[in-house]
């Protein structure tokens, strides 16, 4: 067990840095993002409960697209969230999890990410219900959470944070699951 949790671990990492490189280029670029829509229904599930955070992104990298979301600026900081379907490797280990969400964020000013602080997202889901909230956890340069979004539609993630600063911000994307 304690080998198989290893090697999610380094896929982990390697699916990162990759996705990192991919952002890092795509902002130098100054493309500022896609509209592509996001979110999950009144049955917002946090998958992080009970598992592995490194273990459940195993095929992050062979599966799915990774999908950016508009970038959106709020009092000095701004998110560059992305969203990933991870549901054909989730479903080869019995797992119900169909996306995992990430948020990057940095200082407007500085351009100096932003990696400590508490960030949860509620997912509004094509039914018009808002889901429980679900924390976002850190992850070596971003915060992120396996959601699962059960069904096609329009969804709107609706993240809340409190930095490092002590103020609140909210941000918003919409992604329309297809």
């Amino acid at each position: 067990m304690k080998h198989f949790v290893w090697m999610f671990f380094l896929a982990a990492m390697l699916v990162f840095n990759g996705s990192l490189a991919l952002a890092m280029h795509h902002d130098q670029n100054n493309h500022k993002g896609h509209d592509m829509s996001a979110g999950h229904d009144n049955h917002v599930q946090e998958a992080h409960q009970g598992h592995n955070m490194a273990a459940g992104h195993d095929g992050m990298s062979a599966d799915g697209k990774m999908l950016m979301l508009k970038n959106t600026s709020v009092d000095g900081v701004t998110g560059m969230a992305h969203i990933k379907d991870v549901s054909a490797a989730m479903a080869k280990m019995g797992m119900d999890i169909s996306h995992h969400f990430m948020l990057m964020l940095h200082d407007d000013k500085s351009g100096d990410p932003i990696e400590t602080g508490t960030v949860a997202v509620k997912i509004k889901g094509p039914d018009g219900k808002t889901g429980n909230p679900v924390k976002l956890m850190g992850m070596q340069g971003h915060f992120g959470a396996d959601v699962i979004l059960p069904e096609k539609g329009a969804y709107v993630f609706i993240v809340g944070s409190k930095l490092d600063d002590g103020q609140k911000r909210t941000f918003e994307y919409n992604f329309d699951y297809k």
